[in-house]
């Protein structure tokens, strides 16, 4: 598994999952600040620019971390974070083992399946896979999701190296992730944020996760869309895991 890690002298260990279509580098800035109290930990999720393994299932990807978090801290995290993809994978993680950590932030992760938009994927990618290596494509696609400049040749680099199969595998995941039943069994204490300026699925996936762990807090962000908390409010996303941990 390819991880990037700060603050490895600091005890206590923070994951942070990326969101899909993106990379480490989603949280690089929040890793940055983190690691003067902890050591931060950012994999590169299945199927994305650097990973070792194809994208299969959310499910899959959850028990690979899981196993990474067995064999290099002993079962368990102090706490794990994840924006859209990333926290459906968190999410997964939670189900399949309660105790995988202590604290979670789960962003704008859907968990309100779209079988319309996951049956049009295939085709609409089919078509416009292409364009994905046109930097002018690229921009716009950048700016529709928030990317801030300073992280567009992050992007733009990373984006070209997904390949079909892999980008269509995860976003269909994306859209048909489900709640497990086990969910509400977890330990964890889990905040869970999207913002006001996101889909209506999104906000009301936050709903039903807060309605289904038993130690949970839900915020709707105002004003924010679609990953702006953890991409463009680093210090905001800092100061929230920070103050849910000291909760």
């Amino acid at each position: 598994m390819t991880v990037m890690e700060f603050g490895k002298q600091n005890q206590d260990t923070i994951l942070l999952l990326h969101g899909g279509g993106l990379s480490w580098w989603n949280h690089r800035e929040a890793a940055q600040k983190l690691a003067e109290q902890y050591h931060v930990v950012l994999p590169v999720l299945d199927g994305h620019a650097g990973s070792d393994a194809p994208f299969t299932t959310i499910e899959d990807n959850a028990a690979r971390l899981i196993s990474y978090i067995d064999t290099r801290f002993g079962g368990q995290v102090l706490a794990i974070g994840g924006l859209s993809l990333g926290g459906q994978i968190a999410v997964e993680m939670l189900s399949r083992r309660p105790d995988i950590c202590r604290y979670a932030l789960i962003e704008s992760a859907l968990v309100k399946p779209l079988k319309l938009t996951a049956a049009l994927i295939p085709p609409a990618f089919g078509m416009s896979y292409g364009l994905i290596g046109q930097k002018w494509f690229a921009k716009l696609q950048a700016e529709y999701l928030g990317i801030p400049r300073e992280l567009f040749d992050d992007y733009f680099r990373d984006t070209r190296r997904i390949s079909k199969a892999d980008m269509i595998a995860f976003l269909k995941a994306n859209s048909l992730y489900t709640i497990k039943p086990e969910l509400a069994q977890i330990r964890a204490k889990v905040k869970i944020v999207a913002g006001s300026r996101e889909q209506k699925n999104i906000r009301d996936s936050a709903v039903m996760l807060n309605r289904t762990i038993p130690e949970s807090s839900m915020e709707i962000l105002p004003g924010l869309r679609h990953g702006d908390l953890s991409i463009n409010h680093p210090e905001r996303y800092v100061q929230m895991l920070t103050d849910w941990i000291a909760h």
